[in-house]
């Protein structure tokens, strides 16, 4: 109920040409919207329960919950439509979130890489696991070993492929 709360605030914050960029995005991939609202509950979730201290600052838990996020959007997406229709979907959601939401620079490039993390990763299993089977489970024991792997981000230049980034606080 709390990570609703917290949407529903952010959604209220939004300016009204940002809630209409929203609306399009929403309204032409309905379904998808629906699997990427119920993705990000879940991904705020399960980063509360597995990194309750840095989920919802710049730590390494809101790394893995943003790689964990674009893995959960594209798993529930790819149950009703094609990997490739998933996936740029998932990138427009995901980026149009940061455009949405804007951070500083750093915070942004963090967030941009997490969430290409995550999508590789899924990708990555993608052709090993037929995508009607894949479950939450596949990818948080790995995305977790990830988090503790995961690089300090420290310029706008630093480029770490593959690592989740983190910011120090």
């Amino acid at each position: 109920m709390r990570n609703v709360k917290i949407i529903f605030n952010a959604l209220q914050s939004l300016s009204f040409s940002k809630i209409m960029r929203l609306l399009r995005l929403t309204l032409s991939h309905p379904l998808f919207s629906i699997m990427g609202l119920y993705a990000t509950l879940k991904s705020f979730s399960l980063a509360q329960k597995h990194f309750p201290k840095t989920h919802s600052n710049n730590g390494e838990g809101n790394a893995f919950r943003h790689a964990l996020w674009t893995c959960l959007i594209l798993m529930y997406c790819c149950k009703i439509s094609s990997p490739r229709k998933a996936l740029d979907y998932c990138k427009k959601m995901t980026d149009m979130h940061e455009e949405l939401f804007p951070n500083k620079p750093l915070e942004t490039k963090m967030d941009l890489h997490n969430n290409q993390v995550g999508m590789d990763y899924f990708m990555e299993l993608l052709p090993g696991i037929h995508r009607q089977f894949f479950e939450t489970s596949f990818f948080v024991d790995e995305l977790k070993n990830k988090t503790k792997a995961a690089k300090v981000l420290k310029s706008l230049d630093d480029d770490f492929p593959g690592s989740l980034v983190y910011l120090e606080n």
